[in-house]
């Protein structure tokens, strides 16, 4: 038996604070279509359950198309049974109307609820700050069964100081769990709870930020002989990279181009990368993080280049200068400023005084 482990779609997110209006539209359509296809796969590969650990949606403006793609593509695919565990982030809107819940919709309220599928138990409750921390200490399962527990919120080894967020995994062992199925993180995650049982943070299913790098997916669940056997599966349509470069000693914007492209060569140009730059730099140097991202920005689907470069500026050179030069490192060196914007006044001010600003 295979069963899918996914979470954390975030499904109508904006993403215009990080990317321009367009992409972000483009990228909304694309996160749909990474569902849907997820989707289409399960059925393929003979998948009887998925289960959504919370955060299908963004938000409570659910969009129509979303909804209706999300009712639609579940509908689609009866020979699957959908679990749907609210995380903090959905919205109830998409229950208002139970006459057009798909049939093959299950769903998890306030309390503990279970559902039988074969040889397997789900079970599933939805945090609120209304539970008290005795919610864990209910839950009771057979251990003759094969047991997997749906929850969303950030693991904590001790008691939960917010129940909406906070699951103490001490009182889940020696539960007859064989796997815990969680949302709220949104990087992959697989670690044993007890002997018995492991847990399990799937990851979202795209990045939709540069908090959200690297490989993303669900878990595939292989279900034999009373074991269960995860197995993450990347399937993002595009990666979102990180890549620090470091260009100390280099001095013109040609030499620290040539050096960021070596850097990303190994990239895919589907993906979404963040090029920061590194290093301790000459203050004459040509360092200007808007000129590179402009002469690479079509390397990449979305490209944003980062200076966080720091000047190689020794107080004690300057000490005895008696030029211009000398009297306005001094001046920035012994000001209020934070040290960021004396690396920002010193970068533009030593340029201006060489007459390369």
């Amino acid at each position: 038996m295979k069963i899918i482990h996914c979470a954390d779609l975030h499904l109508d997110s904006r993403m215009e604070s990080v990317l321009p209006a367009e992409k972000a539209k483009e990228r909304r359509m694309e996160l749909l279509h990474t569902f849907i296809r997820m989707i289409e796969q399960a059925a393929e590969n003979e998948v009887e359950a998925v289960l959504i650990c919370g955060d299908l949606f963004d938000g409570a403006a659910v969009s129509s198309r979303a909804g209706n793609c999300v009712r639609d593509v579940i509908s689609q695919h009866p020979q699957i049974m959908f679990y749907y565990l609210q995380g903090n982030h959905d919205s109830e809107n998409f229950f208002d109307d139970a006459a057009r819940l798909p049939d093959n919709l299950r769903t998890f309220g306030s309390d503990w609820t279970c559902y039988e599928q074969g040889d397997l138990v789900i079970t599933g409750v939805r945090l609120s700050g209304e539970h008290p921390e005795y919610m864990m200490r209910e839950l009771s399962l057979d251990k003759n069964r094969i047991n997997i527990v749906m929850l969303h919120g950030m693991i904590t080894e001790y008691g939960a100081k917010n129940q909406t967020e906070e699951i103490p995994l001490r009182e889940l062992r020696e539960k007859n769990i064989d796997y815990l199925a969680l949302g709220h993180l949104h990087s992959y995650r697989l670690e044993q709870l007890d002997e018995r049982g492991m847990w399990c943070y799937c990851g979202c299913l795209e990045g939709r930020g540069f908090d959200e790098c690297g490989r993303k997916g669900y878990v595939e669940l292989e279900i034999s002989k009373g074991t269960v056997v995860p197995t993450f599966v990347p399937f993002a349509g595009r990666e979102i990279h990180e890549i620090p470069v470091d260009i100390t000693g280099l001095m013109t914007q040609e030499e620290i181009q040539k050096r960021v492209r070596l850097s990303v060569q190994e990239y895919p140009s589907k993906d979404l990368v963040k090029i920061c730059l590194k290093g301790e730099m000459d203050p004459e140097a040509e360092t200007d993080a808007v000129w590179i991202q402009k002469r690479l920005k079509e390397d990449f689907y979305f490209l944003k280049v980062k200076d966080e470069t720091t000047l190689g500026i020794r107080p004690e050179d300057y000490q005895y200068d008696v030029s211009l030069k000398g009297e306005f490192v001094r001046l920035v060196l012994a000001s209020d400023m934070t040290e960021k914007e004396k690396q920002e006044v010193l970068r533009r001010g030593i340029r201006a005084l060489t007459g390369k600003g």
